[in-house]
């Protein structure tokens, strides 16, 4: 009886499947159709460039997809491990790293999801800073050159991302002049993150009502997975208004050149954070590897910097990695023969790199110098090799211990007050042109290919640790000729020390391809920390 029986139980399951399958297909059809329908749009299958590059878009608002539109890599991972590591930790880092496998396995909503709650979950609302400090470089090195200029002829230009509004509204907004910016909401309490995201209605809720004050808008949907993912149905109420959707195919996406820095809206001066490196997956699995080797070599380093004598650290330290090129240092020769007339000291004014400057100085002209700072932490302090001396930032006061310092012997001063590292320096500060006649600009470019070995928001006595992590840190040491100072004994009187400071800041510029800024140390400290640089 069971036997017979199964053959019809066979046929009905096939029927109901197939008519399953049938109304599935019937549904989709009348979707697409009301969608139409409703919102009077047109979908076209060119892609973006092609089409869009020729017609005529600057009186039309623009709603786009940011990672599918804008950038070029289709992976959102990157900017989530910088979030773990620069507003978390390296243990936060490692977990997210150890669960990459599993994000690239399931559906890319899912993955994001694990990813906001691995890197948000318990950090503290307002003291993060990484959305405007650290991310806004990586983003803006990922940007499409090709879809930034479809995007720059809009009317008005709205961003939507799949990401949390805290991770790209600054990138969008402040470097791209982006007008509108639609990200995830991220749920708080009690000041904290909890690692959730708020559903995707309210995306859709808060650009209806920006739609709602426009009239008559034309809107033109840049990806066609944008359209579907936030403007279903009756998402958008106005049915007046016309839509048109263009696609981006990812082999378009991969023929795109990267936005060059010479267009991009605001240039990028500061930017913060450790990691040199875009963290791809194979990335941190080299850089997880590294890390305590790095650790041993950095104590290593800093142990013969410390102890030994020139003629046996420096070729010790270049066994271990650490390259030093010097050039045109002809220059420190003359000054030394007639300053030691005026019973004082060389004085190096240099652009400022990192906290080692001085240090690799002393090491370039192999002879101890003394290093006047801003600010500097206990640990620096401790490490040093060489005298350094800190500073009040009382003019008069400054001006007599800067004089005295001379005296003692050679002085290195660095006048921006604060390292940047952007071809860019900051305006320097004049006191050093009138302490001597006979001043020699350095110029000094560092590269590093696993951590910067500076911060403004961390802790600033990790800094020479984390420079002497890298496998291979490199540091230029150019020396530039003299530049006669403003003392009451020789000074022009058509030359003040404005004149003086600005032309060895031009001097320097010119020689590291650089460009000039008016920004100063409280600038900086402003946009990437909150704060105004003291260490306490």
């Amino acid at each position: 009886m069971v036997f017979k029986a199964l053959p019809y139980t066979l046929k009905f399951v096939l029927f109901v499947y197939r008519l399953l399958v049938k109304i599935h297909k019937t549904r989709k059809k009348a979707l697409k159709r009301t969608i139409s329908n409703t919102h009077g749009s047109h979908f076209k299958s060119q892609t973006l460039i092609s089409s869009v590059q020729t017609s005529d878009i600057s009186q039309k608002t623009l709603v786009f997809d940011v990672e599918g539109t804008l950038l070029r890599s289709s992976s959102v991972f990157p900017y989530f491990m910088l979030v773990a590591f620069e507003a978390g930790s390296l243990l936060r880092a490692f977990v997210l790293f150890v669960l990459s496998p599993l994000l690239f396995v399931v559906d890319d909503m899912l993955s994001i999801k694990i990813m906001v709650m691995v890197c948000f979950f318990g950090i503290k609302k307002d003291a993060f800073r990484v959305g405007s400090s650290v991310l806004p470089k990586f983003f803006l090195e990922d940007v499409g050159l090709e879809g930034f200029d479809v995007l720059s002829r809009g009317k008005m230009k709205v961003g939507v991302s799949k990401l949390p509004q805290v991770m790209v509204e600054c990138f969008l907004k402040d470097y791209l002049k982006i007008d509108h910016v639609f990200g995830r909401e991220l749920k708080v309490f009690g000041g904290y993150f909890v690692g959730l995201m708020e559903e995707n209605n309210n995306i859709k809720n808060r650009i209806n009502d920006l739609f709602e004050e426009q009239e008559d808008v034309k809107v033109c949907f840049l990806n066609k997975a944008c359209h579907g993912k936030f403007f279903q149905e009756n998402d958008i109420q106005q049915s007046n208004k016309g839509f048109e959707s263009y696609v981006v195919s990812e082999q378009e996406k991969k023929a795109w050149r990267i936005l060059p820095k010479e267009q991009y809206p605001k240039p990028l001066i500061f930017h913060d954070g450790r990691l040199a490196f875009r963290p791809e997956p194979l990335s941190m699995l080299v850089m997880f590897m590294w890390f305590p080797f790095s650790i041993l070599l950095s104590i290593i380093r800093i142990i013969v910097a410390i102890t030994m004598p020139y003629s046996a650290s420096i070729p010790t330290l270049v066994f271990t990695g650490l390259q030093l090129k010097l050039s045109n240092n002809n220059s420190t020769q003359k000054s030394t023969s007639q300053d030691h007339k005026q019973h004082k000291g060389s004085l190096y004014v240099c652009n400022h790199r990192t906290l080692l400057d001085p240090l690799y100085l002393a090491f370039g002209l192999k002879r101890p110098f003394i290093a006047v700072t801003y600010s500097l932490s206990r640990m620096s302090e401790i490490l040093s090799p060489i005298k350094t001396v800190r500073l009040t930032r009382d003019r008069d006061q400054d001006g007599k211990m800067m004089d005295k310092m001379l005296k003692q012997g050679d002085l290195v001063v660095c006048p921006e007050g604060t390292t940047c590292r952007e071809p860019y320096l900051l305006r320097f500060s004049p006191l050093f042109a009138e302490l001597s006649d006979h001043i020699v600009p350095v110029a000094l470019d560092t590269h590093v290919s696993m951590f910067h070995g500076t911060t403004a928001g961390g802790l600033k006595c990790l800094d020479p640790f984390l420079f002497m992590m890298n496998p291979d840190p490199l540091y230029r040491v150019q020396f530039l000729d003299q530049v006669r100072g403003v003392t009451t004994q020789t000074s022009d009187a058509n030359t003040t020390r404005y004149d003086v400071a600005n032309n060895i800041q031009s001097q320097i510029a010119k020689t590291l391809q650089s460009e000039c800024t008016r920004l100063t140390r409280k600038d900086k400290y402003l946009i990437l920390a909150g704060n105004e640089g003291f260490v306490k």
